[in-house]
């Protein structure tokens, strides 16, 4: 049905009948659009509605239970005593709906949802044994039959032990691994067909009324094969008897109900326990996701802030030699905008391959050396080529040479040399920046460079990286990674 012919048949309805509700029980209606329709009294009981738009509607006392809502728009409806109970509704949009008098017992909650309404609770043995009169109602029910299940079992098994004919001892060990074969088949079924029957019917009592005629004819099987597999001998001797009695156990048809009710009752469990682990990993899912979101907005921060302190550096440096040795400016501009389109060439991503970064280095000391001129010696060198294509973080050594010139090269009166080196031992890469000017302080505090390196590889890689200030043997910062977490 499309919404203009909805549109007809709500204005024939208003005009024949005014009273008359519109009824789509059952109905298939996934991302139907009914905004803006005056829907009173409609029943929409046990239909799939995921994704339907019913905004600024008027759902006057509606009848939406059972159904699944998931993701569906109420924003700005009128829904003054309409009834949402048992209904799924995660993802709802409740945003400006009016809800006065709403039911939403055992209903998935949704977005914006009032504090004042009676919380939404995932339908579960557990929740149900909690509440008042259905709790002890149900709760005593299943006391019950587990008692009673439980002394039959000792019966029969009593009466197999101390039987002392052997066709009574027979027909009793029959009854027994009969009720328990059938037992077993019940499960057997309700797990193997369980997960089928969500896939393939969206409406619960669909899935129940399949799941239950394919029980039947299996019941029967499972017993006409083992009455005549285990009780057919002993029935057909003690019927021989002139004085033995049959007594009479009721019609088969209240056994073939009972194992309806239990196969059900399994049915309904297991569903409910795959519902559960499902919520259980979506929210595993959106915590790890949440944590990547906040990796990434942190590692955001710090390559933004890493950026502009280098470039504004450099910039510095240019404006020096503008006026005094314009031929150098130039040669610093160029590279200059080398640096640039490194750093704003990222696509989104916080890595680049070991020989990218080492060229960047290279580049910004390049940089430097046209400023400082012979006062800066500078060598890059890396002990395997193979280790080129390892994918490392963006502007991880550039902060660490740029503090090497700045705290290093620059504090020494002659000529200086800053030397980077790449190698792996021991399943670590380490990265080792070394420069001969002053040695470190003993208490030396870190700056916005050497903590935002800290910092992004705790991020990243948490116990598998660490940097080290050395003074000795000679002085150096060195990183190291666990070669894994490269690979």
């Amino acid at each position: 049905m499309t919404r203009e012919q909805l549109e007809r048949t709500l204005h024939q309805q208003a005009t024949d009948a005014p009273q008359r509700p519109v009824k789509m029980r059952g109905s298939a209606l996934s991302d139907f659009d009914f905004s803006n329709l005056n829907l009173t009294g409609a029943d929409f009981s046990f239909s799939d509605l995921s994704g339907a738009n019913f905004s600024n509607s008027i759902l006057h006392n509606a009848n939406l239970s059972f159904s699944s809502l998931a993701n569906a728009s109420f924003e700005n409806a009128d829904l003054t005593g309409a009834n949402l109970n048992f209904s799924g509704m995660n993802g709802a949009n409740l945003t400006g709906a009016n809800l006065t008098g709403m039911s939403m017992s055992f209903t998935g909650g949704g977005r914006n949802v009032p504090p004042f309404l009676p919380r939404a609770e995932p339908i579960t043995l557990t929740n149900l044994l909690r509440k008042p009169f259905w709790g002890v109602l149900i709760g005593a029910f299943l006391g019950a039959l587990l008692v009673y299940g439980a002394s039959g079992i000792i019966f029969f098994t009593n009466l197999v032990l101390t039987s002392k004919d052997p066709a009574v001892a027979g027909l009793n060990r029959f009854l027994a691994i009969q009720n328990l074969a059938l037992g077993v088949t019940l499960f057997v079924l309700t797990w193997v067909l369980s997960a089928w029957l969500d896939r393939n019917f969206r409406l619960i009592g669909v899935r129940h009324t399949v799941y239950s005629l394919l029980l039947i004819p299996l019941s029967f099987a499972v017993s006409t094969g083992l009455y005549f597999l285990l009780g057919k001998e002993f029935i057909d001797e003690l019927s021989h008897r002139p004085n033995y009695y049959f007594q009479d156990a009721g019609p088969s048809y209240v056994y073939m109900l009972a194992n309806l009710a239990i196969g059900n009752m399994f049915l309904y469990a297991l569903r409910q326990g795959r519902q559960l682990s499902r919520k259980m990993t979506e929210q595993e899912f959106q915590l790890l996701n949440l944590e990547k979101l906040k990796t990434r907005a942190e590692l955001d921060a710090l390559q933004a802030k890493i950026n502009p302190h280098f470039l504004y550096n450099a910039l510095n440096s240019i404006a020096s030699l503008v006026h005094e040795d314009p031929d150098k400016a130039e040669e610093m501009t160029l590279l200059f905008s080398k640096l640039f389109r490194y750093s704003t060439g990222r696509d989104g991503s916080y890595t680049s391959s070991l020989a990218d970064e080492l060229d960047m280095v290279r580049t910004y000391l390049q940089v430097e050396h046209v400023r400082f001129g012979d006062r800066l010696l500078f060598g890059v060198t890396i002990a395997d080529e193979s280790l080129n294509t390892l994918q490392i973080p963006q502007f991880l050594l550039q902060p660490i040479v740029e503090n090497a010139v700045k705290h290093g090269i620059s504090k020494r009166a002659g000529p200086g040399r800053i030397d980077v080196k790449i190698y792996a031992q021991d399943d670590w890469l380490y990265l080792s920046v070394h420069d001969n000017g002053p040695p470190f302080p003993d208490e030396m505090g870190q700056g916005y460079g050497l903590r935002s390196i800290q910092e992004k590889l705790r991020l990243l890689y948490n116990d598998d990286a660490h940097v080290e200030l050395q003074n000795d043997p000679y002085k150096q910062v060195l990183l190291a990674i666990r070669l894994a977490r490269l690979k």
